[in-house]
């Protein structure tokens, strides 16, 4: 009964607390980036754990909400701008129908105005959703920062509380907290240097290959490597075919070459150096837990999405370990 009271009071909170979960996921992921240095200063530095405790609000701030700001006010505007100037696409697309018409595996391919009608007006209609999914991603930076406050100020507390809590074996919690740890560090950092890194590279070729709006698409660019298998490619494929059909050959083929061993390529290099040393994730638990986590935690999913997929392995093997070895002896003792 008592249990029962338990998992009903949890549905319950779970339900009504929703709205805010990234902001809780988000404080949580805060917490585990900064915790060994705030560990460092607070414990061995003997600083003030409030004031260090704001210090770490103010980077977060400065690092990560003003840049994220300043990105979503420019990508806006411009990307509504674009998306009303219908004749200017329906021109370019007309273009690229023309060019590919006679193409053996695109003619099959539905070019037509309606199509793209339709695709402008989904994408006209996404925009209010994008707007207010902002309000909601600043409501949620602000609970994240409240919640990291106090998480930091009472961390030891808080700890000792969750690990007794926990009921399983030593050896069983370390290995829980060794998976979340590598999962929060490998997609809470690797990811937005893979993006960044992709970004800054593909704007580069977009300018010089005198590609128009090269900052928009650079940004779009590197906003689309987070998107499982594609990536990248889901942007500078279409201009790089725009480009083709609208004359540029030259321009086309060597942005195609560019994007296809710098755009494309730099993903494998920061794989194997830096992405390597924050973690090395399978890449198959990456793509499915990015598709997973983006469905129930929005943008917070491409962290704790892989970290859901992983847990269901770690549960498996911590069961074994407290389970099914004492299961064994207990067989072998037996005979």
């Amino acid at each position: 009964m008592l249990i029962l009271i338990i998992i009903l009071i949890c549905i319950l909170i779970f339900k009504n607390l929703v709205y805010y979960l990234p902001g809780f996921l988000g404080a949580i992921t805060l917490y585990i980036l900064f915790r060994n240095i705030y560990f460092k200063l607070t414990m061995h530095r003997k600083w003030n754990k409030s004031i260090t405790s704001i210090f770490f609000i103010i980077l977060s701030v400065v690092f990560i909400v003003l840049p994220l700001w300043a990105i979503i006010d420019y990508l806006v505007p411009k990307l509504t701008v674009f998306l009303g100037n219908q004749q200017d696409i329906i021109a370019k697309f007309n273009t690229l129908k023309i060019y590919m018409s006679d193409k053996p595996f695109f003619k099959d391919i539905d070019l037509s105005n309606e199509a793209l009608l339709a695709s402008l007006q989904s994408l006209t209609r996404y925009i209010p959703s994008v707007l207010n999914s902002v309000a909601e991603v600043g409501i949620n930076i602000l609970v994240a920062l409240f919640v990291l406050y106090f998480m930091q100020v009472h961390a030891k507390r808080m700890e000792t509380y969750i690990y007794s809590a926990i009921p399983l074996s030593p050896k069983s919690k370390k290995e829980i907290w060794a998976e979340v740890k590598l999962m929060v560090r490998s997609n809470a950092i690797g990811i937005p240097i893979l993006g960044l890194c992709q970004g800054v590279v593909a704007m580069m070729g977009y300018w010089f290959f005198d590609i128009e709006n090269y900052i928009l698409w650079g940004i779009l660019t590197g906003v689309s490597s987070i998107i499982p298998v594609l990536g990248t490619m889901t942007i500078y494929v279409p201009i790089c075919l725009i480009t083709l059909a609208s004359g540029q050959t030259t321009n086309a083929i060597g942005l195609s070459i560019y994007c296809f061993l710098l755009v494309g390529g730099i993903d494998n290099i920061l794989r194997f150096t830096i992405l390597k040393q924050l973690g090395n994730v399978p890449p198959l638990i990456t793509v499915f837990g990015v598709l997973l986590g983006l469905n129930m935690f929005g943008m917070l999913g491409l962290i704790f999405g892989p970290l859901i997929l992983s847990s269901v392995g770690l549960l498996i093997r911590v069961y074994a370990d407290e389970f099914g070895r004492s299961y064994v002896a207990e067989q072998e003792f037996s005979e």
